[in-house]
């Protein structure tokens, strides 16, 4: 009885821990395939596609106002009124500064005496004249006294003209101690306070109208053959609207008009000048200021993904494509320049390729995903962007 138990025993275990074993077996695989199943993650997806763009190339831009003068003193004085402070806007003929005018016009009225009697001693040379015509007429003096008379008139005449040409000298000279705005703009700064003395020469302040600003840039030959070679752009009367991006990274609400500063190539930089008008109406820009002048270089269909597709791993770009409809392959391609929120595509991938749009970073190479299809509709390219 005894032994029967003993081999019973070691069939029941034997039973009972390979049924125990299977169902372990079983209770394991359903959970990897329930992990599997929880693996596949509902992704958006999106088609590349060739959009209509224009590609912008950056220079390097110095703006200067449209007008922009230094305001000097042509005279040595005391600098005796300031009408305008610093910044301010001033119209054409505005007076901004006054010098000390009795020295000048004190001048003045010395011209004016000096004039006066180069006149009377005109006046009575003439006469004298009159009178020695009459006494040639009667043989009573002779021709040459007439011709002295004549040759005197000549010289009170002369004397006249000269003292007419220094009282308006001296006048001009008192009128330049009121200094007026040559043209609308807004001042810069006044180095100068009043009761300073001045030099001939010297400098007040500055004026800008910056109704209008020009933005002067550099352009390679090769540059410029690829620009003029447009269809759209003549080279005779070069005029090719161009944008202007400031130095905070913001773009310019106005479009300017880009044209030609000079006319031939520097011979060290291999360069020419360009020189582009923008309205300035708000005057936002000022003289002096630095920006970027965005000129078209190429514009037509161009491939395009968005910077969320996009990932990069030791400076190559990167996107999901999606293969047989499911699965991911890690894709790399050339990209071009980056336009807005988009790079375009250089090289590695095609019209209708499937790729991931977003959440690129929960993602890896041959991870089964489960797509869903969007659309740009919401994302269009923009029409313009800066390279």
């Amino acid at each position: 009885m005894d032994i029967k138990l003993t081999l019973i025993y070691p069939l029941f275990a034997s039973s009972l821990l390979a049924g125990l074993l299977g169902g372990c077996a079983v209770d394991g695989g359903q959970t990897e395939d329930q992990a599997d199943q929880q693996s596949i993650t509902t992704t958006p997806v999106i088609e590349v596609e060739a959009l209509d763009t224009t590609i912008h190339q950056d220079y390097v831009a110095n703006i200067q106002a449209f007008k922009n003068v230094e305001i000097r003193s042509r005279l040595r004085g005391f600098l005796e009124k300031i009408y305008i402070d610093e910044g301010s806007e001033v119209s054409q003929g505005q007076p901004l500064f006054k010098l000390s005018d009795t020295e000048y016009a004190s001048d003045v009225a010395r011209c004016e005496a000096v004039l006066e009697n180069a006149i009377a001693d005109g006046k009575t040379i003439s006469l004298e004249v009159d009178r020695t015509k009459l006494l040639v007429e009667k043989n009573i003096v002779s021709k040459t006294d007439l011709e002295v008379a004549q040759a005197q008139l000549a010289a009170a005449e002369s004397k006249i003209k000269e003292a007419k040409s220094l009282l308006q000298h001296a006048k001009a000279q008192l009128a330049y101690t009121t200094v007026r705005a040559p043209f609308t703009g807004r001042i810069d700064r006044i180095p100068l306070k009043e009761g300073s003395l001045l030099d001939e020469g010297a400098l007040l302040t500055s004026i800008s109208d910056l109704r209008n600003v020009y933005a002067y840039f550099d352009i390679s030959e090769q540059e410029y053959l690829g620009i003029v070679a447009n269809d759209n752009i003549r080279t005779v009367d070069f005029n090719m609207p161009v944008t202007l991006t400031l130095a905070n990274g913001t773009v310019y609400p106005y479009t300017g008009t880009a044209g030609f500063a000079e006319n031939e190539f520097e011979e060290t930089t291999g360069t020419i000048s360009l020189r582009a008008l923008f309205p300035n109406p708000d005057g936002l820009i000022k003289h002096a200021a630095s920006g970027k002048v965005g000129v078209p270089l190429q514009s037509g269909e161009n491939l395009a993904v968005h910077q969320k597709s996009v990932f990069e791993i030791q400076d190559r770009t990167y996107v999901y494509k999606v293969k047989d409809g499911k699965t991911l392959v890690m894709t790399p391609f050339r990209a071009g320049p980056r336009i807005g929120h988009y790079y375009l595509v250089e090289d590695g991938l095609s019209a209708r390729d499937t790729i991931v749009f977003e959440g690129v970073q929960n993602l890896r190479d041959g991870m089964t995903i489960s797509p869903k299809m969007t659309s740009l509709a919401d994302n269009q390219l923009a029409a313009s962007g800066t390279q």
